[in-house]
């Protein structure tokens, strides 16, 4: 589609020709500026190095997945960039120094093909644990190709030898069995959704052409995402068809015989999960069922079989209260694990379903989980064991590792035992974390936590970084960062993390609240926490800086122009700007449940109210502002922050721009680049708000 004719009026329409020779050469010349001025300084070089230790150190904690009896890790470091897939046992990865096997180099790969590669993951098929589908990016990009690998030989199967290959798309392929899979990609005209995911799902026999694969289901052409895999539980396997019509929108089917589909039939915004003989609802809106209201937020559970054929027997798991929300939930082999989320705090506990029929889940104590911080909770192998992973981290406690085996009131409570810790990687002796609430526009309480020196003096002139991003129901809760340590707090910044509306720091009901026409509210609520820290003395606007990307770029473009006299300087990464044209640029049309539909003027009439790049008025004055994208981010458009860092230079306003070529959505492909992108921000709030 040739853009200039949707929208003839936009000066900057030619920036959003990602690979056009005029635009990379403007990228370029901005590059260079950036190079020769923020990027050239002996500070930048020192920071720089220091994030990119944090990055590659070898000390760093290798989380882990079981695959049969070996446990695998993907790894970066200095030697290897691009990164190792590797694999040891359990007694060994209980040691100081694991022994690993190298299964897939990388870095090796990439120079063997000429490719950049970036890792994407793997698939292993059960019970065999020889054959894996590894997904590999050129470059960073969602795009990207599915290969079949030999886990024995640790070689590549060939598609002339019958190895499945899938070319380079959005989308995947799913384990059937040995010779089957299920594929979702691009199959030509009239297979991709409007934001460029696959649209049809087929089965793919191994040994043919991937253009007679059958067919298993086809979506609406407005649908958002297709997909079909099979769950390999033993005893239960099942295959589903999963068809995301929008965000918060989606139905799930069970793939029967002949191809037979049978919907489950839950309200479309409800997240569902399926294990073994049970089904779990997590809810974002209310439910009636019979006489019975479920609240959104809620988790219930029913026999799956019993609920296929028509039965409602729900029981309820959980039910939020006015300052919790659930975070998630975990199935061992005989528990399930729930993380609820209490003003930002994690709190874990124990049901144990029963072994017949319905009825109340037992509830016991999570023994061992730390009081403060965020803890994550996973399972090691949910089919065959009772053990889980327990990570743990704040703001400045390093990251450690535990493991765990989960039990119930009527057993002897075990103790986590303790495998890995973070090396400790900045001073934090004199720091301290507080949580405060801010009251925004509407009278709303809004958390925010401050990472602070304790003898802070409290008279507004610290530098002070405050991050957000306030949406698609993700929460931002505390967590380890050395590079953030070592660039900002070890420094004597002072780095703030708001919890705004449109995340799910509170539930369902926290998003929604700032979907849409309600949008402005997680602006207000980000702005009040900004003017609480001014309040406090904590800092003041000449020295307090915003930083946010993707859709907190989009909020980070929102401070910029609609609360220039907040800020002394602002980040916007990877950011959505433009929002009249977001949902004809790549994967934008897929987010207009949370923003609207900009083609329907009613709907355009609150979106241009957030829009930064139709606010921008050349005759206000900015604070100094640094835009970071990736040509190749083929998610959220790198003319997003072109089209308003260009409008911004011709006006006269500060404006710093940097552009990665590779790296994706991520903004980085390997460590050295993610070290560059990250001291870029650091340096650049640092010397504008010291």
């Amino acid at each position: 589609m040739n853009p200039e004719a949707t929208a003839p009026t936009d000066p900057y329409l030619w920036l959003e020709d990602v690979e056009g020779a005029r635009a990379l050469s403007w990228v370029r010349e901005r590059n260079a500026a950036t190079e020769s001025t923020l990027a050239a300084t002996p500070e930048f070089a020192s920071t720089e190095a220091q994030i990119r230790a944090v990055l590659d150190s070898d000390a760093k904690i290798p989380g882990v997945s079981k695959v049969g009896d070996l446990f695998y890790n993907f790894w970066k470091d200095a030697e290897h960039p691009q990164g190792l897939w590797r694999r040891t046992t359990l007694e060994s990865y209980r040691s100081p120094e694991p022994e690993w096997e190298t299964v897939l180099d990388v870095d090796a790969l990439g120079a063997a093909e000429d490719v950049s590669w970036v890792w994407h993951g793997a698939q292993v098929l059960r019970p065999d644990y020889r054959k894996a589908l590894v997904s590999l990016s050129p470059g960073g990009s969602d795009a990207d190709v599915t290969r079949e690998f030999d886990l024995v030989t640790k070689t590549f199967v060939a598609p002339e030898d019958g190895g499945f290959f899938r070319p380079e798309a959005k989308g995947d392929l799913a384990w059937i069995d040995d010779d089957t899979v299920y594929a979702f990609t691009d199959f030509g005209d009239g297979s991709l959704t409007p934001s460029g995911y696959p649209r049809i799902a087929k089965r793919w026999s191994r040994g043919t052409p991937l253009e007679s694969a059958v067919t298993v289901y086809e979506g609406e052409p407005e649908d958002m995402y297709i997909s079909a895999f099979r769950s390999h539980t033993p005893g239960y396997e099942r295959d589903f068809v999963a068809r995301s019509i929008a965000f918060y929108s989606s139905e799930l089917f069970v793939l029967g015989a002949d191809d037979q589909l049978t919907k489950i039939e839950v309200p479309r915004s409800a997240e569902i999960g399926v294990k073994r003989e049970w089904l779990l609802i997590e809810l974002r809106d209310d439910w009636t069922v019979g006489s019975t209201t479920y609240t959104a937020g809620s988790l219930l559970a029913a026999r799956f079989e019993e609920f296929l054929a028509g039965e409602r027997d729900l029981t309820v798991l959980f039910v939020p209260g006015p300052t919790t929300s659930l975070a998630g939930a975990t199935w061992t082999r005989s528990h399930l694990v729930i993380n609820v989320l209490d003003d930002v705090k994690n709190r874990l506990h124990v049901l144990t379903p029963p072994a017949q029929g319905s009825g109340p889940w037992p509830r016991s104590v999570f023994v061992g989980a730390p009081e403060i911080g965020t803890v994550e909770v996973s399972a090691v192998d949910s089919d065959d064991s009772e053990d889980v992973w327990l990570v743990a981290t704040d703001y400045l406690t390093p990251t450690t590792l535990s493991i765990t085996t989960v039990s119930t009131a009527f057993g002897d409570p075990v103790e986590p035992t303790l495998l890995k810790s973070m090396p400790t990687f900045f001073d934090a002796d004199g720091l301290t974390i507080d949580q405060h609430f801010a009251t925004s526009d509407d009278g709303t309480r809004v958390p925010y936590f401050v990472v602070r020196r304790d003898d802070l003096a409290f008279d507004g002139t610290v530098p002070t970084l405050l991050y957000g991003y306030g949406g698609f129901e993700i929460s931002l809760t505390p967590g380890y960062s050395g590079g953030l340590g070592r660039a900002w707090l070890a420094r004597g910044g002072v780095y703030v993390v708001a919890n705004i509306r449109g995340g799910g720091e509170y539930g369902p009901r926290w998003h929604q609240l700032a979907l849409k026409e309600n949008r402005h509210r997680a602006y207000e609520d980000f702005s009040s926490v900004a003017k609480d820290l001014i309040a406090r003395g904590i800092t003041s606007p000449a020295h307090l800086g915003a930083q946010g990307g993707s859709n907190g770029g989009l909020l980070a473009g929102n401070m910029l122009t609609q609360y220039p006299e907040l800020f002394g300087a602002i980040v916007i990464q990877v950011p959505l700007l433009d929002m009249k044209r977001y949902s004809h640029l790549l994967a934008g049309a897929s987010w207009m449940a949370e923003y609207g539909d900009p083609d329907v003027p009613e709907e355009w009439e609150y979106i241009k109210t957030f829009s930064p790049y139709h606010l921008f008025d050349p005759a206000t004055a900015y604070p100094p502002v640094l835009f970071t994208t990736s040509t190749k981010d083929d998610r959220v458009h790198p003319g997003h922050a072109r089209k308003l860092a260009a409008a911004m230079i011709d006006a006269g306003k500060d404006v710093t721009y940097y552009e990665n070529t590779e790296g994706g959505h991520g903004g980085a492909a390997n460590n050295s680049q993610a070290a560059h992108m990250q001291a870029l921000a650091y340096r650049f709030l640092w010397e504008r708000l010291i």
